[in-house]
């Protein structure tokens, strides 16, 4: 992940995102992407965030619940938007269509930051605007995903930023995506109100990864590889040797080794390494545990080599995990060379009338509210 501390940003006007709905999205990935923007509207007393959805004709789209979303605009109405954010849902190969990619390629040519949620990278790959970026996808589409497109860099992380790229894994990720980047845009005083206010007990960062069952990583069946990784599992606080590991499950050690290295490319040493440094780092973040009693309870025999492992993996010690000094990265958004701009200049295209937003409606309402601006930004 490369980002440019130097690349400009445009933090004091309103930025408009448009959130692109599939057939059969999922309404939670929806709602916890589009809330986040509403609070921070909300607790700032002014419109940070505008957003319009979107359909191919404009026509209600059908949620993977059953319910129905009447879009705000067709595709075909000209909008100026920042950021656009596909919202995907159940089988993606088959919501995504030509007007789709069509639509998506004429976004990215007009410089628009590009986002999507649940499975909507799949329709970012397939018109071959995630090539070369590191991408999240909801764990059930891990593998379909790989094999349609080997150049997509896929990551089981909750959400990943790329430089203009933003994707999230599904569910609740895409709230943590949002805060994330309303943080980087406008601090972490903000982040923190909103996280507040949805009782979020934390923002989890782009170090977080899904709980994938491992036959969804590999895309096929290997129950020797996969009764190995039980017991790596189900044995943290006291690893058992990779010898002893090969006699339960009745393989030699060599033959251990090679089923690492063909199918999750490391050695069985490491991948049981990172097994444990995983789950130290969710006991850091989430209980009141001593770095001794984390080491002791992921099998790491002192604590000096505990933290020289988990820094050299997670690149920064354990302490500083603890104090959360990792726990939200405030450096804008990258350019990299060669790369289209994240925000786009706002006379850069013409629109004689835009619809409205929801978001002003939303910010009126939210003038009777006791939390209305009360979070003041810096100038």
């Amino acid at each position: 992940m490369k980002h440019d501390p130097r690349a400009p940003a445009d933090h004091d006007r309103t930025q408009t995102l448009g959130f692109l709905l599939l057939d059969n999205f999922t309404l939670i990935s929806l709602a916890s992407a589009i809330e986040p923007l509403r609070m921070a509207n909300q607790l700032a007393g002014r419109e940070l965030y505008r957003w319009y959805t979107l359909s191919v004709d404009g026509e209600p789209v059908r949620a993977s619940d059953g319910l129905q979303v009447t879009p705000d605009v067709a595709v075909t109405v000209p909008l100026t938007l920042d950021m656009v954010v596909v919202c995907g849902g159940v089988g993606p190969c088959r919501s995504v269509q030509r007007e789709h990619v069509a639509w998506l390629q004429a976004q990215a040519r007009l410089s628009r930051r590009l986002g999507a949620i649940c499975t909507g990278s799949w329709a970012l790959a397939k018109a071959g605007l995630l090539d070369g970026y590191e991408t999240s996808i909801h764990w059930e589409c891990l593998a379909a995903m790989q094999e349609a497109f080997p150049r997509v860099v896929l990551t089981t992380r909750l959400f990943s930023i790329d430089r203009d790229r933003a994707s999230a894994s599904g569910g609740t990720a895409p709230l943590d995506m949002m805060l994330t980047l309303i943080g980087r845009d406008h601090g972490r005083e903000l982040a923190a109100g909103i996280s507040e206010m949805f009782i979020c007990d934390r923002v989890r960062n782009e170090h977080d990864h899904q709980r994938v069952p491992l036959k969804h990583v590999l895309g096929t069946t290997q129950p020797k590889l996969l009764e190995i990784v039980a017991l790596m599992e189900a044995n943290l606080e006291e690893p058992i040797g990779l010898d002893e590991l090969a006699d339960y499950v009745d393989v030699s050690r060599r033959q251990l080794e090679r089923l690492f290295q063909k199918y999750l490319h490391c050695s069985p040493s490491r991948y049981y390494l990172k097994l444990r440094l995983t789950r130290a780092r969710q006991l850091l973040k989430q209980t009141p545990m001593s770095i001794i009693e984390v080491a002791s309870a992921c099998g790491f025999v002192s604590t000096p080599h505990f933290s020289k492992c988990y820094r050299e993996f997670f690149g920064m010690p354990p302490r500083d995990e603890r104090l959360g000094s990792g726990t939200l990265n405030l450096s804008p958004v990258a350019m990299e060379k060669g790369a289209a701009p994240l925000l786009q200049d706002a006379a850069f295209e013409a629109v004689p009338l835009e619809p409205v937003s929801s978001a002003g409606v939303a910010l009126d309402h939210a003038r009777g509210e006791p939390t209305y601006a009360s979070v003041r930004l810096k100038p």
